[in-house]
């Protein structure tokens, strides 16, 4: 299996016994392998972003004109703070392994009066993260906000991961986002002005089952956020971090019944949609969240408060 193939993050299960949907997860794992044909039918790069960008509400008018650099924004999570950003006036970096759905998420957001950049690129490669500065900033010569969103999301039963698996999750998870800070942060330490966003998991504090690698990795960007924005608050850089629930990023109709297994695991009772992750973003890199730092905010529908799954007392 390819090291660049983007397979599933099957997030807060909690069941009785959740080794129990491994198969699941496998199965789960292929649709989204396949998913990316299905949705360009459905609705564009998983978002219908023509027909929802009008609907997401700017509320932030500070961010206007700011610069931002999204990670991982072709798709899914990252895709909904591209448009989140784009819809506050932000001028967005949209990132990505694959060529065409970064081009496609940067039209389509274009199309709606965004200014974007686009480019591809894996982060888990060397001189990649210094292109995607070196072009950042011959657009648009500086940067305002970071999202670490990009990871290789694969877990499995321990016994299963391979060496190759866990360098690339490695460098992918944990290095390129340490190394994607430390050139952001030097621009905006200069200035005295800047907010990163990491994007990490409940999982880093309550593992899934299977967990590993992607846990283990997750685990390190926890530490990361509370250490750079301890350190770098004074030099005006905040650092904060969401920690996403099961999150609706593409279209499920094919396995409703699924996606209804999982929900009932959680609180609320539904995944989280990319859309109420990127406005926690947006709040996060804005002036109302000016006190927070370091901070993980788990926006996960009641998952990590839980003690155990509704309907299934211990």
């Amino acid at each position: 299996m390819s090291p660049r193939c983007p397979m599933a993050r099957c997030r807060a299960s909690f069941g009785s016994d959740p080794r129990a949907s491994w198969g699941r997860i496998g199965d789960f794992a292929q649709l989204r392998h396949n998913r990316r044909s299905h949705c360009r039918t459905q609705n564009g790069v998983f978002m219908d972003i023509a027909k929802e960008f009008a609907s997401i509400p700017a509320r932030y008018p500070e961010l206007k004109g700011q610069v931002a650099i999204v990670t991982g924004s072709s798709r899914g999570i990252g895709q909904g703070i591209a448009a989140r950003f784009a819809r506050e006036g932000m001028k967005v970096v949209v990132t990505g392994l694959d060529a065409a759905e970064v081009a496609e998420t940067a039209d389509d957001l274009t199309a709606q009066g965004a200014e974007i950049l686009p480019i591809t690129a894996n982060l888990g490669e060397n001189g990649e993260i210094d292109r995607l500065f070196a072009e950042t900033l011959a657009a648009f010569g500086t940067v305002d906000v970071l999202v670490n969103n990009a990871a290789d999301l694969r877990r499995m039963p321990f016994d299963q991961v391979s060496e190759e698996l866990i360098d690339y999750q490695l460098a992918v998870n944990v290095k390129a986002p340490m190394m994607l800070a430390q050139q952001a942060g030097a621009i905006m330490r200069a200035k005295k002005s800047g907010c990163i966003v990491n994007v990490t998991t409940p999982g880093a504090l309550r593992t899934h089952l299977p967990g590993l690698p992607y846990d283990v990795t997750k685990g390190a960007i926890d530490p990361l956020t509370r250490a750079l924005g301890v350190e770098w608050i004074r030099d005006g850089v905040r650092v904060n971090a969401i920690a996403p629930g099961w999150a609706n990023t593409w279209k499920a109709g094919k396995i409703t019944g699924y996606f209804d297994e999982v929900a009932a695991r959680i609180p609320i009772g539904r995944p989280v949609e990319v859309l109420e992750l990127a406005a926690a973003v947006a709040f996060l890199v804005s002036p109302d969240a000016s006190y927070m730092v370091g901070q993980v905010l788990y926006v996960d529908g009641g998952v990590t408060a839980q003690l155990h799954p509704p309907g299934q007392p211990i």
